[in-house]
């Protein structure tokens, strides 16, 4: 199996994509912290992993404190000993047109997206100096490669987390820590279901691939830059979009 017996802390793990990496990850033997602010569905999505043989644990999380990031990595090392990957999945939007956009929807998107990629990447990466070697994984998007109308917050979150990852692959590498980013297209989560059907056809159509994503789609390619596969590559942003950048 890819990840057998590697600690992998993820992020957002209580839905959607983190908690589709969840369970595949815990099929190729993975040792999971779900990581959330949502303790309910959390519990639950370790419940089921538990029942299928995985290890896990759940920890309440958030990722906009440094302090509750902090306690995140401490947890995880009482829990297993160690940290192999971290995954920074976590993310919100508050989306809006600049000049309507409130201050408070800015600060709670950046807090989340960029400052919780920090927060956690900070405290992780200090395990994994000490243990000379790991993996951290961050979360961008396609609007953070080209922007969007209306999401002034969440472009900028997400083009800081690529600039995160180029930074950290420089300074992590030397210490055997490779660092990468995913950068999702428009993929089936909650997040979606706010989305006008009319503007869900539209972005199927400009998809070469004519369809969304699945979460599955983007948890698998976490798995290959968690997996020893993926050994030589450092600083990436890949693209998991159905050609939807280049549509």
């Amino acid at each position: 199996m890819r990840v057998q017996d590697k600690v992998v802390i993820i992020t957002g793990a209580a839905n959607g994509i983190g908690a589709a990496t969840a369970r595949i990850f815990a099929r190729e033997g993975a040792k999971i912290v779900a990581a959330d602010i949502n303790r309910q569905d959390g519990e639950r999505l370790v419940q089921e992993l538990r029942e299928g043989g995985a290890e896990a644990i759940f920890v309440e999380v958030n990722v906009a404190e440094e302090a509750s990031a902090q306690r995140l990595m401490e947890r995880t090392l009482e829990a297993f000993g160690r940290i192999d990957v971290l995954i920074n999945n976590a993310g919100i939007h508050r989306d809006g047109w600049l000049v309507k956009m409130s201050e408070e929807a800015w600060d709670l998107v950046i807090d989340v997206n960029l400052k919780g990629v920090f927060n956690c990447g900070k405290h992780a990466a200090k395990v994994m100096m000490d243990q000379g070697r790991g993996v951290i994984i961050n979360t961008t998007s396609v609007v953070g490669l080209y922007g969007n109308m209306g999401q002034s917050n969440y472009a900028a979150s997400k083009f800081g987390v690529i600039g995160l990852t180029k930074t950290w692959a420089k300074e992590l590498a030397p210490r055997g820590i490779r660092v990468n980013a995913v950068a999702p297209g428009y993929t089936m989560t909650a997040m979606m279901d706010t989305v006008p059907e009319k503007i869900l056809s539209a972005i199927k159509e400009k998809t070469p691939l004519k369809r969304l994503g699945e979460p599955e789609d983007v948890a698998y390619a976490y798995l290959y830059l968690a997996s020893d596969e993926a050994s030589y590559v450092n600083g990436a942003v890949l693209s998991v979009d159905g050609g939807f950048v280049i549509g």
